[in-house]
């Protein structure tokens, strides 16, 4: 039975604050806090309940037992930072269980022990995130976790005030949730994403109100209920004086009214400038040019509002790492229901892409910018097509000198642009273009709008001079920063922190590797061969691995010589090595073993024949944050070669 946590603290913190520290206290430190806990025995209740909690969870870690920390680390890093400030004003958001799931009407009750799809919520308040305990998908989601969320003021002087409740009904930033559903292979979907409007609070009676929130689908399901979540919401410490239910509403009415009219001017100004456009050549009704998209719940936003400068903090060192970072985040067009090979336009918020780990080319095109103007770049997401007339998103930044940099968001590749120019006699030597862009229609970042109005839209002979108005035409920066800039009371909500990642590396490379070499086994022993494995030859494969990585990041190959030598040395005279290097983006080992399989390269080593065949296999995870990770596999084998 789970014992009601959050109402004993309650208890026994309203209890200390009036007994022990009378009024002429009023600052109470945390460690006076957890003492009255402690006294009343509730901290030690509440870790054996974390305890018996870790048992239940740890069924996604398959191996040997490991010490319950483990558990605790898998939570983002933000919830381990929860001491109460008793100075500080807080918004204590409790998740009491969802009705009405009806896709999982007939979902049997998961046998204890058996691996289910689960359901996970997050959660991103004003630069704080949180992650529910993963609960199994039902009719019924048995959600029961509390939040406790900061609501400070962005002024850093007055950050230690407490924030009274006229201030609060001015921070119009929402709760940002996120519903992810994953499978029982670990692949993750998109349920739902909903901002919750949490100022009704500071109107509600004794400070707490119950709100059914009815979530809706995201891209093509976007009118579709999924399902209905109960939250509860108070304020901590309560609020001296309510607001009036009407001060909130009017207040609401008045925001919508502010942002309903930018939008509305922006619109205005928009279809005046794709007039203009449309009259500088008929053509260029065929290009590219994106001044709005569709984010996951279906609304029309302004392409500037999905880019603002981000700063990784300690997560990441340099661009190129960034660029690493968000190509290996996962790759996933978004879904379409039906033929026709159209592509659902889905561009989405940055909390539903980091949550879900996996993405459209637009999303991943979209973080990168946002990380290189954070690095102080000035970079610019593309809209253009690649071979064939795939439309395509990639980023560029443009150097002090004049380099254009293509930056390929789903690869981390670099490419140089060297404009061909069309008037040079035919002969002339012509730089060959390596990069896959065929044409391009329009640039943008946060700040500016662009659109390409030079005779032909092909990348190979576009002159990226951007203050050249002959060449591009721009959209007004007042315009763009009506609806776009961080402050507005625009429609998209601020970006949220990365957040480190709770993946520990060496536990999962060991794993993956264990689980290869099952399979391995497995598909020879079908095949009618034995296997004997070589642990020194697959540990000198470590190197090797770590240096492709490296090069992904760096573009700098080094330590190959090494490498080479160790497996010389490894491979006696007479004998054959061979070496097979893949690389992915997902932790699914029986994926990647059916993946390496189509490789006849692959195939080769491990179904190898011959006299003394020995076997290796090597797995490196490299965690970035979030939950995104490279994960380096390589197979070899050596033989005696028989002439």
């Amino acid at each position: 039975v789970q014992m009601d946590v959050h109402g004993k603290i309650r208890e026994v913190l309203a209890e200390t604050i009036r007994e022990e520290f009378a009024p002429e206290h009023q600052q109470l430190s945390t460690e006076d806090l957890i003492k009255a806990l402690r006294q009343r025995g509730i901290i030690d209740d509440v870790i054996k309940e974390l305890k018996f909690v870790t048992e239940v969870n740890d069924k996604e870690r398959t191996s040997a037992p490991k010490p319950s920390t483990h558990f605790v680390d898998r939570e983002p890093p933000v919830l381990k930072k929860a001491n109460i400030d008793p100075t500080r004003r807080y918004l204590y958001l409790q998740v009491l269980g969802g009705k009405a799931f009806l896709e999982h009407l007939q979902e049997p009750e998961p046998l204890p022990g058996q691996i289910c799809s689960t359901f996970t919520l997050c959660l991103h308040f004003r630069n704080q995130r949180f992650r529910s305990k993963p609960v199994p998908c039902a009719c019924e989601p048995d959600f029961h976790d509390g939040f406790l969320l900061e609501v400070h003021k962005d002024s850093l002087g007055d950050g230690s005030k407490m924030v009274d409740a006229t201030t609060m009904l001015s921070i119009s930033d929402p709760v940002h949730m996120v519903l992810i559903k994953t499978d029982t292979f670990g692949e993750t979907t998109l349920v739902a994403s909903y901002f919750l409007e949490w100022r009704s609070v500071l109107a509600a009676e004794n400070g707490v109100t119950n709100v059914a929130v009815e979530l809706l689908g995201v891209g093509t399901e976007s009118k579709v209920s999924v399902g209905v979540l109960n939250i509860r919401l108070e304020m901590y410490p309560q609020l001296n004086k309510m607001l009036s239910p009407e001060i909130t509403n009017t207040q609401f009415s008045l925001e919508r009214q502010k942002t309903a009219e930018k939008e509305r001017l922006f619109l205005v100004y928009a279809k005046q400038w794709w007039r203009e456009y449309l009259q500088i050549r008929p053509t260029h009704n065929i290009r590219l040019v994106k001044i709005f998209a569709q984010d996951e719940n279906g609304i029309n936003r302004p392409v500037c509002s999905y880019i603002r400068p981000l700063r990784a903090g300690r997560l990441l060192d340099t661009p190129r790492q960034a660029s690493r970072f968000v190509s290996v985040l996962g790759y996933e067009r978004a879904p379409v229901i039906g033929g026709g090979g159209g592509k659902q336009e889905q561009w989405c918020t940055l909390l539903a892409f980091l949550c879900r780990n996996k993405g459209d080319c637009e999303d991943h095109a979209n973080l990168l910018c946002s990380l290189l103007l954070g690095y102080g770049l000035e970079a610019f997401v593309c809209v253009g097509t690649k071979a064939k007339g795939v439309p395509h998103t990639w980023v560029m930044t443009c150097g002090t000198d004049g380099t254009i940099t293509f930056w390929e968001s789903l690869t981390g590749h670099r490419y140089i642009h060297r404009p061909i120019s069309p008037d040079e006699p035919p002969l002339a030597e012509q730089p060959k273009p390596l990069y896959p862009y065929r044409t391009i229609g329009c640039v943008f970042n946060h700040q500016k709008f662009f659109g390409n109005c030079q005779p032909s839209d092909a990348v190979e002979v576009c002159v990226f001079d951007l203050q050249d108005e002959s060449k591009w035409k721009p959209m007004s920066g007042e315009a763009i920063k009506s609806v776009c800039s961080p402050g507005t009371i625009s429609s998209i909500p601020p970006f949220p922190p990365l957040c480190a990642s709770t993946i520990d590396a060496a536990i999962t490379s060991n794993e993956i590797e264990l689980q290869l070499r099952i399979l391995v086994s497995e598909h020879r022993k079908d095949l009618g061969l034995s296997t004997v494995w070589d642990d020194q030859l697959s540990y000198l494969l470590s190197p090797a691995l770590a240096a492709y990585e490296l090069e992904r990041t760096t573009s700098i190959s080094a330590g190959n010589e090494e490498f080479q030598d160790a497996v010389r040395r490894a491979v006696p005279d007479g004998h054959t090595f061979k070496g097979f290097p893949i690389h992915f983006v997902y932790r699914n080992a029986r994926r990647a073993f059916a993946t390496c399989l189509r490789s006849p390269f692959c195939e080769e080593i491990i179904c190898c024949r011959g006299d003394q065949v020995r076997l290796a296999v090597r797995v490196r995870v490299f965690t970035y944050p979030e939950s995104a990770c490279a994960v380096w596999i390589m197979f070899a084998c050596k033989y005696r070669s028989v002439l």
